[in-house]
């Protein structure tokens, strides 16, 4: 606005910038009473304007509350899938591991049994082994790890409900991917019994 404006087009712009402003009064300035009767009318109807943006900015804070309450929640759950895929990371590498161990000891086993190979053998048996035994150690590694996070995680989530930063409405269920890396687990337990100790169901 040029400093030569005139409040008159002051005010025309302000009008054409906000439509939703009450339009100026017509007052006539020979009656000074019934000009500031008007005055006083228009100020009220310029105060409920402003109210009626602020109730809608509140509406607003609300909605962006709400819809950074959901994203919270939903990263909670990419946080636990993130988990899961990491626990079955540690189940492919341990699985590979545990039954490649298993393999080499049965192997050169059965061939000194046979007397194929003289004992020579036993150094590859204990690579075997020691494989199993790695395979083993790196899933009950990672079971604990897996369950240390997800406890933390849980109490994380809790403690942001009681606080109203999330709803916590989606479900969170039990890890099914740490059952199975607990079988993992005693299966890899077992396999060790029936190498070392010839029992179990693998000897």
């Amino acid at each position: 606005m040029s400093q030569g404006s005139s409040v008159d087009d002051i005010l025309t712009a302000d009008m054409a910038a906000n439509p939703g402003l009450p339009p100026l009064p017509q007052i006539d300035g020979a009656d000074p009473d019934r000009a500031s009767v008007e005055y006083s009318r228009h100020r009220t109807k310029l105060s409920t304007h402003r109210t009626a943006l602020s109730e809608q900015r509140t509406t607003l804070s609300r909605q962006r509350s709400e819809m950074s309450s959901r994203r919270t929640g939903m990263s909670f759950q990419r946080t636990r899938m993130g988990a899961e895929r990491t626990l079955m990371g540690v189940i492919r590498t341990s699985l590979s591991l545990i039954s490649f161990g298993f393999t080499i000891y049965q192997f050169f086993e059965h061939l000194a049994e046979k007397n194929v190979i003289g004992g020579g053998s036993n150094a590859a048996r204990n690579f075997g082994m020691a494989l199993v035994w790695l395979g083993v150690a790196m899933v009950a590694v990672g079971i604990a790890y897996h369950v240390q996070f997800m406890i933390g995680l849980r109490r994380e989530r809790i403690a942001m409900k009681a606080t109203d930063l999330v709803h916590a409405q989606s479900h969170f269920p039990y890890s099914f991917t740490l059952l199975v890396a607990v079988l993992l687990l005693l299966l890899g337990i077992a396999a060790i019994a029936s190498l070392t100790f010839r029992v179990g169901p693998f000897s």
